[in-house]
């Protein structure tokens, strides 16, 4: 595409590379690295000025060393006269942390924020924020897609009926509602109460899931206990098959061995986030959906400003 050049760090180079290949546009060309004592080294090999960059880079973990990577990069795009920069972070890290719900902790995800927009971002581009209202935090464009397209079209494959989507909480049960809705399905929710940041006992399913496949979708599923719990329960109130979807696999601490031991017949994440050999050793009932054609779409219609509201409004 004229005048368009595609960047990446090094949080995601596969799915960068989907992205790349489904715009028909190579990769730009960087030195990236990091000098003796750990600081990030990058310099550009193409250039940029006077044009329209988007350089991707998933903040997952190692969140701080992805983060600081990527601001390092708009800053040196920033300096080497980019006409506009456009950060596309299939999975936004610190997220969760968008509110004080409690005395005396910070709101990181608007520290982000500020840190992206601060360090010469134009835009932004990712896919499904934890909370939606974290595009109020940037006083620059944000463009949040919604997996549902390729998760529907995978869902689809399955053969669920009977289906009943099932919320792992009553914060999921609007996300649910959209997925039941166009899925002509039922829709439970699970009562839950938060033990830590780490841990959650599910209590009580409102609904019916008896003689009933189940589907469960969340945005991320990070130590698994949510989902695990919810699995549980559902599968002792006499479900049939149950499929759980997460859109960021962060699947981080004892998740592998909590998934894999879990009545879960099918696992679907995307890939915003790289999953690690290991952890899909462990997992055999893991399906990985790649997002590369709905962000290398969104790319397309920013760059020839383009309507992109219908990659991420959800009916």
């Amino acid at each position: 595409m004229t005048d368009l050049r595609l960047f990446a760090g090094r949080s995601n180079p596969a799915l960068a590379a989907a992205i790349a290949e489904y715009l028909g546009t190579p990769l730009g060309r960087v030195e990236l690295g990091n000098f003796p004592d750990g600081e990030v080294r990058l310099k550009l090999s193409d250039d940029v000025r006077g044009r329209d960059t988007f350089v991707i880079q998933s903040t997952c973990p190692p969140v701080n060393d992805n983060l600081m990577e990527l601001l390092i990069f708009i800053d040196c795009l920033k300096r080497a006269s980019a006409e506009r920069i456009t950060a596309v972070i299939p999975y936004f890290g610190y997220a969760r942390q968008d509110r004080k719900d409690e005395g005396r902790v910070p709101i990181t995800a608007k520290l982000a924020a500020n840190l992206l927009t601060t360090a010469g971002a134009d835009r932004v581009l990712t896919v499904e924020l934890h909370a939606a209202q974290i595009q109020g935090f940037f006083d620059i464009p944000v463009d949040n897609l919604s997996a549902q397209p390729v998760f529907q079209a995978y869902f689809e494959t399955l053969s669920l009926s009977p289906l009943t989507l099932v919320s792992p909480d009553v914060g999921n049960a609007k996300q649910s509602r959209v997925y039941a809705d166009a899925m002509n399905a039922n829709l439970a929710i699970i009562d839950k109460r938060r033990i830590s940041g780490s841990e959650t006992a599910s209590m009580a399913i409102i609904g019916e899931v008896r003689d009933q496949n189940v589907l469960m979708i969340d945005d991320i599923i990070a130590t698994g206990g949510t989902a695990v719990d919810a699995c549980r329960l559902c599968r002792q109130q006499g479900a049939r098959r149950i499929v759980v979807a997460a859109t960021h696999g962060v699947l981080c601490g004892a998740a592998p061995q909590r998934l894999a031991e879990a009545p879960i017949d099918c696992l679907a994440v995307t890939d915003t986030i790289p999953i690690p050999p290991s952890v899909r050793a462990r997992l055999p009932n893991l399906v990985v959906l790649s997002v590369s054609k709905l962000i290398g779409e969104a790319i397309r219609r920013i760059h020839r400003h383009e309507s992109v509201s219908s990659l991420f409004m959800k009916r």
